[in-house]
């Protein structure tokens, strides 16, 4: 077995060549992103958990993954690591075609003020970045308090006739961020939505435009 190691600053070494993942982990299992993965508290989690998969965290704070590092260590964990970068990169250009079964997106920065709305993640280009990435079947699960978000997340999904909507399964539900519990404490309710991604043919997706 390879030697694992948790280091966030050197995935990738060349930022223009896609990752492989066998040189990542010690194993082959399913891969799991979690983008935005904040303290870590969901990723940490579920890795501890679902030890028959893979789970890469996107965070561009050097200090949240630096807490993650150190949960990996001290739990001897060899299926989580995590990438210090900007998530549309990651997705556009580092992450191999069809290669992640499943993608959680949790509490993402609604940026509320409409002069900041642009700098919202999800926007139309989202899902085409999704399904790059994503295997066909591969599901996107989404989580926010933020009412509003909620309802442009949803809109961004089902404008992409390549998404169809599905249940959050119960046993995702249970892992909560810390951040969920703190506001689902003051009363603040998480709002969840997921997708699963099935490709269509080219001639498809231009009859679904005609009609919209």
């Amino acid at each position: 077995m390879k030697t694992f190691n948790f280091i966030p600053l050197l995935y990738p070494l060349d930022i223009q060549k896609s990752l492989d993942f066998k040189d990542i982990f010690p194993d082959i299992h399913p891969i799991e992103l979690e983008l935005g993965a904040g303290d870590g508290s969901f990723i940490t989690k579920i890795a501890s958990q679902e030890t028959s998969k893979n789970f890469i965290a996107i965070e561009r704070l050097l200090g949240r993954l630096k807490k993650i590092e150190r949960f990996t260590k001290k739990n001897k964990l060899t299926n989580l690591c995590g990438m210090r970068h900007e998530i549309s990169y990651v997705l556009r250009y580092l992450i191999p075609p069809s290669s992640i079964s499943k993608i959680h997106i949790y509490f993402p920065d609604p940026w509320p003020k409409k002069k900041h709305s642009r700098n919202r993640l999800f926007r139309p280009s989202m899902t085409r970045w999704l399904a790059r990435v994503l295997e066909p079947g591969g599901c996107v699960f989404v989580r926010t308090d933020n009412v509003p978000y909620f309802e442009q997340m949803k809109i961004v999904f089902m404008g992409d006739p390549e998404f169809t909507p599905i249940e959050t399964p119960d046993y995702l539900k249970k892992i909560k961020t810390d951040f969920e519990c703190y506001f689902n404490k003051q009363g603040i309710e998480t709002n969840y939505a997921s997708f699963k991604w099935n490709p269509i043919s080219r001639s498809e997706i231009e009859d679904f435009t005609k009609q919209k």
